[in-house]
């Protein structure tokens, strides 16, 4: 299943999210992301298949990629590490989780910390910042980018626990589909 087919022919996967521990240790090929995530959101884990939007202190692309069906993917914001202002927050957070994203990894800060606790979505990122973001357009989807040492590309697969955020570039399982 190609993951950027028209948003009607998405499926649903259902991916385990195992610890990242036993991950790595099964996988010696794992890519750790730098543990300075944080979880945010209402679910403690999640894993799936990476979709990617690249951008600095702008989410336009990221609401537009939240309202498509999310099909079980994960989704990784990058804003290079800036927590100048929140790429996420409790609306688009439950925008995610009725689109049935996976989750939302973001390279940066969120905000409407008591919101996204509430929202069933796993959520990690950097840090918290109360100040919105623009919506200029700003960004690229679908290209890969280097998050610390580690470069992600779109389509490898993501699992996130409270250990940490691990990367890679095959499913450790695959689920049924509905």
């Amino acid at each position: 299943m190609t993951l950027q087919q028209p948003e009607s022919s998405i499926r649903q996967l259902h991916f385990p999210a195992a610890a990242t521990a036993d991950v790595c240790d099964a996988n010696p090929d794992a890519r750790v992301l730098l543990s300075w995530f944080h979880s945010f959101g209402g679910k403690d884990r999640c894993a799936g298949p990476i979709e990617i939007i690249s951008t600095r202190n702008d989410n336009s692309l990221v609401k537009t990629a939240l309202k498509e069906a999310g099909g079980g993917r994960v989704l990784l914001v990058d804003n290079q590490a800036s927590c100048n202002c929140a790429m996420l927050g409790g609306n688009l957070a439950n925008l995610a989780a009725d689109n049935n994203w996976a989750g939302i990894v973001v390279n940066g800060a969120v905000r409407d910390a008591v919101e996204l606790k509430n929202a069933p979505l796993a959520i990690f990122a950097l840090a918290k910042s109360p100040r919105k973001s623009t919506n200029r357009g700003i960004g690229q989807r679908g290209q890969p980018v280097r998050v610390g040492s580690e470069r992600i590309a779109p389509h490898d697969f993501l699992v996130a626990d409270a250990d940490g955020v691990v990367v890679l570039t095959r499913p450790i399982a695959t689920g049924e589909t509905q």
